[in-house]
């Protein structure tokens, strides 16, 4: 009996994953992965660790290699791209750039992890030297270089996001002007509502960040290589433009065959399946049900491609998957110089993108007992929750403060995905100890304060 044919598209953490489970899972399938670029598999998140002289090695900066699959059945393949879905034959267009050859790759099953790519602005000077984007190995290696070059003075960074945030510490740590620019009117907008990103841009500016908010950027100039970021206000002199202004669904190849919505990212059923037969996507590109939101909604995550693939990989000899997948929450966590945080499910910008009606409350207090003062290991933390007016169901949350309170975004997480309310939040049984946290957790007090409860204040 012939093994069962598992090819899967992308080598970033949907494919990495989507290896691990049909190897735990099954005996008698062998697995294909293609991936177009030339180094398996960078993590491009990790990449202000390597920036900033954190990582053990460039090469080491990866979710997983081709030697990590010793197994026979297992082909890992790089500079592999693959072009089109050929359905009435269930093969794929495979291009070897190596070998500057084309092949078709039968399947049996299917799983597209294509990923995504980052945004370039449409204005001119896109072209010019140093003008770089923040995502795959060649781009660390490339501002990397520029870090180190004394003769770079003023950096710009393009965007005001996770990975705009970390180009922006890792070039002020290294010493440069650095100022930072967006469309939006605050950094992390779309992440965090005021009263955080609040404290997040007095931050910035304190470490000596130049913040343009608001900013219309109409085009880098240069001679050869940039040398000016210009905007309808004002001129900045920027030796690097570092562009990390989001990304886009990498699905230009799949128009015409894949289902896709007007922004490109592709559309899956209940059970992760596309519109053709046996062929499933998973990952950044592909739109994921929100359980805060009730929607599909592109959530651009590594922990949503592994939770996606599996579930996938679990159900993927199954003539009618057993159940449908659950859905995610969406987490994340960042430090911004010495204040972390992290987030949860929907805040006041994804909820009305997503046409969610919901309240919030914020919630500012110390992390242990009043009678330890603050040099001593009593830091402000802030709790910002999320939920529904009506049924009090949290909906999202976040967590900030100067010391690491970042795994109290993982138990909002828990209770967003399992529909705790308000009133739950508020009496669960946390443990308490005046070395760590207060008699009432952090997460029972700012639930109290949401339910309008009289303040405990020891």
């Amino acid at each position: 009996m012939s093994k069962e044919r598992i090819v899967i598209v992308g080598a970033s953490h949907g494919g990495h994953q989507a290896i691990l489970e049909s190897l735990s899972r099954y005996n008698d399938v062998d697995i294909t992965l293609f991936e177009a670029g030339d180094f398996i598999s960078f993590m491009s998140c990790g990449m202000e660790l390597y920036l900033e002289n954190s990582v053990t090695d460039v090469n080491d900066v990866r979710n997983f290699s081709a030697d990590d699959f010793p197994q026979p059945n297992v082909h890992v393949l790089d500079r592999h791209e693959v072009t089109k879905i050929n359905a009435d034959q269930k093969t794929v267009t495979v291009v070897d750039h190596a070998k500057n050859e084309t092949l078709d790759q039968p399947y049996d099953k299917l799983i597209l992890s294509s990923g995504v790519t980052p945004k370039s602005l449409p204005v001119p000077g896109t072209d010019l030297d140093n003008v770089f984007l923040m995502r795959g190995k060649d781009w660390a290696l490339k501002i990397k270089e520029k870090l180190a070059d004394p003769a770079v003075k003023n950096m710009t960074i393009i965007g005001a996001g996770y990975i705009g945030i970390e180009a922006a510490e890792a070039s002020r740590k290294a010493g440069k002007n650095v100022t930072l620019m967006d469309v939006i009117d605050r950094p992390l907008g779309t992440y965090l509502d005021s009263e955080m990103t609040d404290i997040l841009a007095k931050k910035l500016t304190d470490e000596g960040i130049h913040l343009q908010m608001n900013a219309k950027i109409t085009a880098y100039t240069g001679d050869k290589a940039v040398q000016t970021v210009q905007t309808t206000d004002s001129d900045v002199a920027s030796d690097v433009v570092i562009q990390a202004a989001g990304v886009q669904p990498n699905t230009d190849w799949l128009k015409g065959t894949i289902d896709l919505d007007n922004r490109g990212w592709i559309k899956v059923d209940n059970y992760l399946r596309t519109n053709l037969p046996d062929v499933y996507a998973i990952g950044d590109a592909t739109l994921a049900y929100s359980i805060p939101a009730q929607t599909k909604v592109p959530i651009a995550l590594a922990t949503v491609a592994r939770r996606e693939a599996r579930y996938v990989v679990k159900h993927l000899f199954e003539k009618q998957p057993a159940e449908p997948f659950k859905g995610l929450v969406g987490s994340s966590a960042l430090s911004v110089f010495d204040d972390h945080f992290a987030e949860s499910g929907l805040n006041s910008f994804t909820a009305k993108r997503a046409g969610v009606t919901l309240a919030k409350d914020f919630y500012h207090t110390t992390l242990r007992p009043k009678y330890v003062p603050s040099d001593k290991g009593n830091p402000d933390v802030y709790v910002q929750l999320f939920f529904n007016p009506t049924t009090h169901v949290l909906l999202g949350g976040a967590v900030l403060s100067s010391y690491d309170i970042t795994a109290q975004g993982n138990v909002i997480a828990l209770a967003v995905q399992h529909g705790l309310r308000l009133e739950d939040l508020a009496e669960a049984d946390f443990f308490f100890q005046p070395g760590f946290d207060r008699q009432w957790s952090l997460l029972n007090l700012a639930a109290q304060h949401a339910l309008g409860e009289e303040p405990f204040t020891y």
